[in-house]
């Protein structure tokens, strides 16, 4: 009779074991997950001495309670986007407009889950079919329902995939993802994607500015104007306080306003100097007014609005009135998202513009200049 050959001797570090198995080292343990009993066994290494390192370190950990390298828990991409989301409300503390970008951009993966996966797991993700699934996608450019919907443009798909990568990463960071499983996006070399349909670059000439500045009506000329002789963005615009601006010196300030829930985009303050157009531009928009914003609304009375002639430090101090008493009522702390709305709401009742209004005065004006091709970012 044949003898029947003899397996590998296993060798043990407390806990664990590790042995040899086609020419390779692995390693047996069990381990507790949220209260379940749950087999480990993982090919470690191509030498004994490495085996034996790492099954030492694995049994110090199970002996602390601790995490092991192999352990992780499986969640639904679903619940991955949650968490992800909230790491940036509440931890990252990133700006609401964040959020919503990051929320926009990964809900193109979620319908992907939804439509094409069969498995709602995080890491059954294959990137390569999703990008192919994504250039196939037509979506309104704005967000808007009535908007006609196209393709994603070549920058719009490098965010999304970018973005997706960032929720890989987090995911790998709060072990939701099987060991050594490699971010599938980090494998498609975003860098290097080619932008090939950005939409062109226009610049106003001497003589389109001119026919620009010519069609525009007295409430729009000043804000178009100071934007583009100073480089504003159109929201460090908007929230641009009397107190910010120096007349006298000929300087404008832009500042955060954190407890006003506005940041600079960069989030760096810094000052901008003026001409003398733009001071006499300014002194004609802010007229007798002493505090609010420099640009108000086009029928807002500064003058009998509550809020209309408030500084910063009142507005603040309104606003967390508002907080307060809203938290009261709820009997919860409010997030951050409610702060913000209560925040737009104030600067809404001190005269603030919508930005979208900003940008609609620009496009018609344009039009009426005969500059189609322009059109003002957000």
């Amino acid at each position: 009779m044949r003898r029947r050959k003899k397996s590998s001797q296993r060798k043990r570090v407390g806990r664990v074991s590790y042995y040899l198995h086609h020419g390779a080292w692995y390693l047996y343990y069990l381990e507790y997950q949220d209260g379940v009993k749950v087999q480990r066994r993982r090919k470690v290494s191509d030498t004994e001495e490495e085996a034996a390192q790492i099954a030492a370190q694995i049994n110090a950990q199970l002996a602390s309670s601790s995490p092991t390298p192999f352990s992780f828990t499986s969640v639904s991409f679903l619940n991955l986007r949650q968490a992800f989301l909230n790491h940036h409300e509440t931890v990252v503390k990133s700006s609401p407009a964040t959020i919503r970008r990051y929320r926009s951009a990964t809900q193109h993966l979620e319908n992907y889950f939804n439509e094409c996966c069969r498995s709602d797991l995080a890491h059954s993700i294959r990137a390569d079919h999703f990008v192919a699934w994504l250039r196939k996608q037509k979506v309104s450019p704005n967000g808007h329902p009535n908007t006609a919907k196209r393709t994603l443009r070549d920058k719009g798909l490098r965010f999304v995939l970018e973005v997706c990568r960032s929720v890989y990463i987090y995911a790998a960071q709060q072990r939701f993802l099987p060991p050594y499983f490699e971010n599938p996006f980090s494998k498609l070399n975003l860098e290097r994607m080619r932008i090939e349909d950005a939409k062109p670059i226009f610049v106003f000439d001497a003589e389109d500015e001119l026919s620009f500045f010519q069609k525009a009506d007295d409430w729009t000329f000043p804000i178009h104007f100071i934007l583009a002789k100073t480089g504003l963005r159109s929201g460090e615009l908007i929230h641009l306080l009397i107190e910010d601006i120096d007349l006298e010196n000929g300087w404008l300030h832009v500042r955060n306003k954190s407890e006003l829930h506005w940041k600079v985009k960069t989030r760096r303050e810094r000052s901008v100097p003026l001409i003398e157009e733009a001071v006499a531009v300014l002194r004609r928009v802010i007229g007798d007014r002493t505090s609010g914003p420099v640009f108000i609304r086009h029928q807002f009375d500064a003058f009998s609005s509550p809020l209309g002639n408030l500084d910063q430090l009142e507005l603040q101090e309104l606003l967390q009135q508002r907080i307060a008493h809203a938290d009261s009522g709820s009997g919860l702390t409010l997030s951050q998202t409610m702060e913000e709305k209560l925040a737009i709401a104030v600067w809404r009742e001190a005269g603030v513009i919508r930005s979208e209004r900003m940008r609609n005065s620009f496009i018609r004006t344009g039009k009426l200049a005969g500059l189609k091709q322009s059109s003002c970012p957000k």
